[in-house]
Formats: C-alpha cells, sequence, structure tokens
C-alpha cells in the first residue's frame, strides 16, 4: 500500500477493463497503461497523486477488503465471495453499469422433478445412501455457495473448486449441479442446465469500491473526494464513514 497518495486499482484484463477506463475517460480522467497490458503499473492523466494498479477483479476484492488499496473497481459478487465479512469491510460508492451477472445454483435438465432448493436438499440427503457418494457442486464460489446451501439446511455434498468451464463439469462428469455466474442463461442452456426456481443467489454487477481498512489519512480523503467529485460526485456520507 502507499504511503503517500491515493491507490486506484483497475481490472487488468477484457471488458471490465475496457469499460472502467471509458468511464474514466468520459470524465476526463484518462487511465494510462505506459507498459502495455503485461504492466501492472498505470497512471491518470494530470493526476500525479493518484497511483493505478492493474489486478485482477477477485484480487482488487481480496485488497480492499483487506485495506490494502484505497479503491477499486470489482464485482459485488468477489467483495461477498472474498471474505464472509467482506461487505462489512468496503463501501459500495457506486454502481457502474456494466459486468451485470447473476450467481445462480444450476441443475441438468434431466433432474426434472429438481425446481427448488428444497428440492435439491432432498436430493442430497439421498444421494450417498443410492450412489455412495456426496452430491458434488462444482463452483467458483465457494464462500457464496456454502452460506446459501447452509440457509437451506443443506450440509451434505462436496464443493469442486472450478478453474475452468464450470457449467461443463456436470456432462464431463466431474460434478452433479454447479453454482456459478450468468447474465443471459445461454451458455447454462447450451450445457443442459437449468437454474433453480429459487436459485439466485445475488445479482452483481461492477461497482466503484472503497476499503474502510485502508489508511485514511487527511490527504488521502481529501484526494478521494476530489475523484469522486469529478466521476459524478460524492455520495452522501462518505466523509463520515472514513
Amino acid at each position: 500500500m502507499s504511503t503517500g497518495g491515493l491507490t486506484l486499482a483497475v481490472p487488468s484484463k477484457g471488458r471490465l477493463e475496457e469499460e472502467t477506463r471509458r468511464i474514466f475517460a468520459e470524465a476526463r480522467l484518462p487511465i494510462e497503461r505506459p507498459g502495455g497490458s503485461r504492466s501492472y503499473a498505470g497512471a491518470i492523466k494530470n493526476q500525479p497523486q493518484i497511483t493505478v494498479r492493474f489486478l485482477p477483479a477477485g484480487e482488487i476484492a481480496r485488497e480492499l477488503i483487506v485495506g490494502a488499496i484505497d479503491i477499486g473497481v470489482t464485482g459485488a459478487d468477489l467483495i461477498h465471495e472474498g471474505a464472509e465479512n467482506g461487505p462489512d469491510r468496503v463501501v459500495f460508492v457506486r454502481p457502474l453499469g456494466f459486468g451485470n451477472a447473476d450467481v445462480v445454483v444450476a441443475v441438468p435438465d434431466a433432474w426434472i422433478d429438481v425446481t427448488h432448493m428444497v428440492d435439491l436438499a432432498d436430493v442430497a440427503s439421498d444421494f450417498r445412501r443410492r450412489h455412495g457418494r456426496w452430491l458434488r457442486v462444482a463452483t467458483k464460489y465457494v464462500n457464496l455457495t456454502r452460506r446459501h446451501f447452509a440457509n437451506y439446511g443443506i450440509t451434505e455434498y462436496r464443493i469442486v473448486e472450478s478453474a475452468g468451464a464450470t457449467e461443463a463439469a456436470p456432462a464431463a462428469g466431474s460434478a452433479d449441479l454447479i453454482v456459478d455466474i450468468t447474465s443471459s442463461g445461454s451458455t447454462l442452456a447450451a450445457n443442459s442446465l437449468r437454474i433453480l426456481e429459487d436459485g439466485l443467489i445475488m445479482q452483481s454487477e461492477a461497482h466503484l469500491v472503497l476499503s474502510r481498512g485502508a489508511h485514511w489519512t487527511p490527504l488521502r480523503k481529501a484526494q478521494l473526494e476530489a475523484m469522486l467529485s469529478i466521476l459524478g460526485g460524492i455520495p452522501p456520507g462518505i466523509s463520515t464513514i472514513l
């Protein structure tokens, strides 16, 4: 963490990077990346007091939660996934209107009798007796899955952490169902998967997020307020939170 000016973290690739840079450019705060796509360091033109870091969106969420960076752009789902108290450790300054996706529970179309989470609870309790193993859930969202399943009293399952295409796991035989993000549902449908009627865990989009745990010196507070005013205004209560 920088001991001087404000540290801003920006997604390092893909549409999240493109849209973040577009929004800042439209506010006349163009983000530069002098070292190209492999560089983790950047800057905002004519704003030398702001240090820009390019990081994966998941890492931005974790760094915000622990206070290692001051402010950044990441998905709300990643803040909730990053730690059980993740949302309490940050302030969601404002949604940015891109990166929209739902975190959902999806099962194979062939499970015609499983339409709700309560049905899944029945399947989980019966699965080990019938198949000699626990139900397998493929996901990158381990914490969100555990909390959501616990809300329905589902404990007899095993998480298969997914590093690749989660929606392909049931067809490949490595999992029985999935928890994943979807925007249109078309990829799920293409893999013969169906979202449970009450399988929506959360709706997410990219947010501008600040860390409560960062070292908020008077200088940094002033720099933050100046940047937020340029980006569309300082949300009520920000000054009292820091």
